[in-house]
């Protein structure tokens, strides 16, 4: 198997976000006079998108003490503040550039995106101040689709959209297609068409990686396009 189309999450896999995130929590939180949380409790609220992770910190997940109203304006705040301060101590994860490029120079017919469940705007914004657009033929957002990872809509779409860049060539398959990611959302996404996974260790979620079975986890971003080629070896070899 040649790998035609690679797809990565944001948040703990391309960018370490998790500063700006709590700070913007931690200030909706003082708006609407609640206390604030530590850190590291809101770093397991992140990976299911914006609403959720305001949810959590509500204290409210499954919508049963707030109204929507009261949801919807906390939600409204929080991006608010995060779309001024989403890079105050946001950094590309060491490596990731490098390995991005060793990629495109490996395989120079490989398309690459981003799917997240981040919101699609500020997703957008992130990787063009960090340079990262220049890799990526569409990047998309946990508002992009009606469902969010790990329903595989959106990399089903991406598929779709990889494939009429090649033009006459042959549609790119689900055996085709990498998702790389943190957490077992991103492993799961790819699961639910039959695509190929890469776990990262090193970011926001390696606690959940071991359950969903990654086809392969790198400790660093360094490793990446390594790893790329054992996923590959192992689907031909199957």
């Amino acid at each position: 198997m040649v790998p035609r189309l690679l797809v990565f999450d944001m948040d703990g896999t391309l960018i370490d976000s998790q500063i700006d995130l709590a700070n913007s929590i931690n200030a909706m939180l003082a708006h609407l006079g609640k206390p604030e949380l530590p850190h590291a409790v809101l770093l397991g609220y992140i990976g299911d998108g914006a609403t959720m992770l305001v949810r959590r910190a509500l204290g409210d997940p499954e919508g049963d003490v707030h109204d929507e109203e009261y949801v919807n304006a906390a939600l409204e705040f929080f991006l608010a503040h995060y779309r001024v301060h989403k890079v105050d101590f946001t950094y590309v994860y060491a490596g990731v550039t490098e390995a991005l490029a060793a990629i495109r120079a490996a395989r120079p017919g490989i398309a690459m995106a981003v799917l997240t469940n981040k919101p699609v705007g500020v997703s957008r914004e992130i990787c063009a101040h960090f340079g990262l657009d220049r890799f990526f033929f569409q990047v998309y957002g946990g508002n992009s689709f009606h469902t969010k990872k790990p329903d595989p809509a959106g990399l089903l779409t991406l598929m779709a959209e990889a494939s009429a860049l090649n033009g006459a060539g042959a549609a790119i398959t689900p055996g085709e297609t990498v998702m790389i990611g943190d957490s077992d959302v991103d492993i799961l996404t790819a699961r639910n068409c039959g695509a190929r996974a890469i776990g990262c260790s090193y970011g926001l979620s390696p606690h959940s990686l071991a359950a969903a079975a990654p086809d392969a986890v790198v400790a660093t971003p360094a490793e990446l396009p390594a790893a790329l080629r054992r996923v590959a070896d192992a689907a031909t070899a199957g």
